[in-house]
């Protein structure tokens, strides 16, 4: 699997492991930085990885940085990335298998190194239920997740005006 992997000055340390632990594994690894704690803008670098695994230049995607929010943020900028913060491993596992999360976002300062490799582990190896005929209710949820244009605008706007969402309903034969 080929992997991008991006950080600031806050996750470049296990950004460096990640990079090393994947390479052990085989995994193809395309780092775009930042190398050293050099205060840095996280952006830019959530925005790297995102678009590289959204154009398909990578399978998946990885992020770091002092808490996993901000560079998480950026990454979910891009179209067609759906980057997940985690912190643990169920959340982890079921960002994988009803959300076919594309990016993990990590935290340095607030996940031991154990746990991010746990984390790590899972991501790259947990496979989407969508794929599956008993899980086409998340295939259905997760292509809702870039239906934002002018028509889901308005369903959400009457949505706001009623003061209740009334058309969230999973199609039964999706159940």
């Amino acid at each position: 699997m080929k992997i991008a992997l991006g950080a600031d000055h806050a996750g470049f340390d296990y950004k460096n492991r990640i990079a090393q632990m994947l390479r052990e594994h085989g995994h193809a690894v395309l780092d775009y930085g930042t190398n050293d704690a050099t205060p840095v803008d996280y952006p830019q670098f959530g925005f790297v990885v995102g678009e590289a695994v959204a154009s398909g230049q990578a399978d998946r995607g990885i992020v770091i940085c002092g808490s996993s929010i901000g560079i998480s943020i950026a990454a979910n900028k891009v179209p067609g990335v759906r980057a997940a913060v985690v912190f643990e491993p169920l959340t982890c596992e079921l960002a994988r298998r009803h959300n076919d999360a594309n990016v993990l976002a990590l935290s340095e300062r607030l996940t031991g190194w154990e746990m991010t490799e746990r984390l790590v582990d899972i991501f790259l190896h947990t496979a989407f239920e969508g794929d599956e005929p008993s899980g086409a209710r998340h295939l259905h949820r997760v292509e809702q997740l870039f239906e934002f244009g002018d028509a889901q605008r308005a369903r959400t706007l009457k949505a706001i005006e009623t003061g209740s969402v009334t058309d969230a309903v999973t199609p039964k034969n999706l159940l």
